[in-house]
């Protein structure tokens, strides 16, 4: 699957399955999803159905998504100005393909400077997600989730805490992309 934006690296994944369930390899520190990038630190998010996170993004801090359980809308920005795609935004329909049909098992690799968020659409979902840096709330930029450069209809009855409806701005300076 190619992304429609630039730098971002999605990573197809595969089932290997038998009456046992199945082995899926996520991430190799040799893939293509790793250039450029380091690890810093690997997390784990529980959201509920209806949950929004939006719209984050980083100056410094590349992250790797992977959602195993649960089925999320994952909703993409290019924000970066140098970037040959930028306003391009891009969706996927990521999360337990064996429950979810029209889920796909992937990992994305969302660099700096685009804007990432998901919904919830099943009753819960499970984020696990890798990032190149450890945690530096310097390092995280927000747009409100209904007011960012990029609308986007998240529908009725959301789930957004504080944080998401909050414009915050890196104190540090982000890397230029290099083209």
């Amino acid at each position: 699957m190619e992304s429609k934006i630039y730098d971002v690296i999605i990573k197809e994944l595969v089932s290997h399955g038998d009456e046992r369930g199945f082995f899926r390899e996520i991430v190799r520190c040799t893939d293509d999803v790793f250039k450029d990038a380091k690890f810093g630190q690997l997390s784990h998010s529980h959201m509920i159905k209806n949950t929004v996170k939006a719209w984050h993004y980083h100056n410094i801090q590349f992250d790797f998504w992977y959602i195993p359980t649960g089925l999320v809308k994952v909703i993409l920005y290019d924000d970066r100005e140098e970037s040959p795609t930028y306003r391009v935004h891009q969706e996927f329909t990521v999360g337990d393909t064996l429950t979810y049909p029209e889920a796909k098992a992937l990992c994305i690799r969302i660099p700096t400077g685009v804007l990432h968020s998901c919904k919830v659409l099943s009753e819960s979902a499970d984020l696990f997600y890798i990032t190149s840096e450890t945690y530096n709330p310097q390092d995280e930029g927000r747009y409100p989730y209904n007011n960012s450069p990029y609308k986007y209809d998240w529908g009725e009855n959301v789930i957004v805490v504080p944080n998401d409806t909050k414009r915050t701005i890196p104190s540090n300076e982000r890397k230029k992309i290099k083209i």
